[in-house]
């Protein structure tokens, strides 16, 4: 009996403890907002990556393009892989607000969560041999690679346009997820205690 009481004051004092964690969250609200991305060619390439901007300077159309300083991106990273899942190159495209490729293009809806229009992330830099991923979100997107700075580059895969953004969860959601779930134990077990 004492074992079940002790269970329901930890279960009570972690809940309490992650109630105010929340509510300390909530009065000072994350500025970074992450989102991740995939995309899947018809031959099985991929492209995966994330980018982040400050949501409370960022406005509804997210527009950036070339190198150097963004306007409102923080981040965006690109990962290639070929068919079987092996990782062909990763670059960070926009690394602290900065751009590190001269064809950079992206758009980004922030009310809906969704890209459109143009579309270049990965190499940039006139290396021979990097790769990088482009085209119209919703035509066509296309994974290419630079065989040596002087003829056309070469498409390793290509599909319609569709690409799929995802909101990564903010830590004060999870803990509040996990705060309902501990509050879920400690009903059951007063319930157990009490059928004692």
């Amino acid at each position: 009996m004492k074992n079940i009481f002790a269970k329901i004051a930890a279960t009570t004092a972690t809940s309490a403890a992650l109630s105010i964690a929340i509510a300390a969250g909530a009065n000072n609200p994350a500025q970074a907002i992450d989102f991740n991305f995939k995309w899947l060619g018809d031959a099985g390439y991929s492209a995966v990556g994330s980018f982040s901007y400050d949501e409370t300077t960022a406005p509804a159309i997210i527009s950036e393009s070339g190198i150097g300083a963004t306007n409102f991106l923080q981040s965006l990273s690109v990962s290639f892989l070929d068919p079987s899942k092996n990782l062909l190159e990763t670059y960070n495209t926009v690394s602290n607000g900065v751009s590190e490729s001269k064809f950079f293009t992206f758009n980004f809806d922030t009310s809906t969560h969704t890209l459109f229009g143009g579309l270049d992330l990965g190499g940039g830099k006139g290396v021979i041999g990097e790769s990088f991923f482009q085209g119209t979100v919703g035509d066509s997107l296309f994974l290419r690679q630079d065989i040596d700075q002087v003829q056309p580059s070469i498409t390793l895969d290509q599909n319609s346009g569709s690409i799929y953004v995802t909101k990564v969860p903010e830590p004060a959601s999870m803990l509040g997820l996990l705060a309902f779930g501990m509050l879920g134990v400690g009903s059951t077990l007063k319930k157990k205690q009490a059928s004692c």
